[in-house]
């Protein structure tokens, strides 16, 4: 697992950690075999988390550059760097529940984190009641990204949203190449790039590059979801651009 660490140790030492860890990256394989083998899913996997991983973290430093404060820093006094390993893990292990079943992943993932939390945050924070504030914050953003999720922490948000936000192009491949023809399929293949960078009038703009209108339904039907209740309304911009010229042709038949 690859982030721009930008001066923060414990975030490198948590991310080596993290790759040196033979059981979790084997979780991260079972999870994949549950989502893509067995339900014809997208990926769950380690691409899957790396990608949540970096959106997460730009976004909560695109956010905190704006003047938004981070939970663990009002709530607790702690830093923003200990903001960001928060999202890090998160977003790491949100879904390794999948390993186990898809329904109630979420909740799956809370235990399975729990054990990899115990043994890596007591590492990066031996002051006392440090760690265990840590696992709760990170517990927490865990459980956030489920389907009628509310977060109650900055953090949990950032991760909600960075988990919707893995829809760039390609990532809607192996349902759709395997004749998954709907408007979920080719409404997610229609978006082609997912940028972050700093708003106009609220601290960030996700600008979504799609090359067919099919992929409006993508923003308008399951990010909206995501956005509502996250906390981070306020300081959103979401903008989808049509690429080109010609829209793309995704598909040539559709039966019922």
């Amino acid at each position: 697992m690859r982030l721009p660490v930008e001066g923060n140790a414990r975030l490198r030492e948590a991310l080596a950690w993290v790759n040196a860890n033979d059981d979790l990256y084997a979780l991260w394989i079972a999870c994949n075999v549950t989502a893509i083998e067995r339900l014809g899913m997208t990926d769950h996997g380690p691409v899957h988390v790396k990608i949540v991983m970096n959106l997460a973290v730009r976004l909560l430093r695109l956010l905190v550059k704006g003047g938004v404060e981070p939970s663990v820093v009002r709530n607790y006094d702690l830093e923003i760097h200990d903001a960001e390993i928060v999202v890090a893990l998160a977003a790491l292990f949100h879904d390794l529940g999948m390993s186990i079943h898809r329904t109630d992943h979420e909740a799956y993932s809370l235990f399975l984190a729990q054990d990899l939390l115990k043994e890596l945050l007591p590492r990066l924070y031996p002051e006392p009641g440090a760690a265990a504030i840590m696992r709760s914050e990170v517990l927490h953003a865990i459980i956030g990204h489920r389907s009628g999720g509310r977060p109650l922490t900055l953090e949990a948000g950032v991760v909600r949203i960075a988990d919707a936000l893995d829809m760039a192009k390609g990532r809607s491949r192996i349902p759709f190449e395997a004749g998954s023809v709907s408007i979920h399929s080719v409404s997610a293949a229609a978006v082609e790039q997912v940028t972050l960078q700093t708003g106009e009038s609220k601290p960030v703009r996700i600008s979504i590059e799609i090359n067919n209108s099919a992929g409006v339904f993508q923003l308008d039907q399951l990010f909206r979801e995501k956005l509502h209740g996250s906390g981070l309304e306020p300081y959103l911009e979401v903008v989808a651009n049509l690429a080109g010229e010609e829209e793309k042709r995704l598909f040539r038949q559709f039966e019922l």
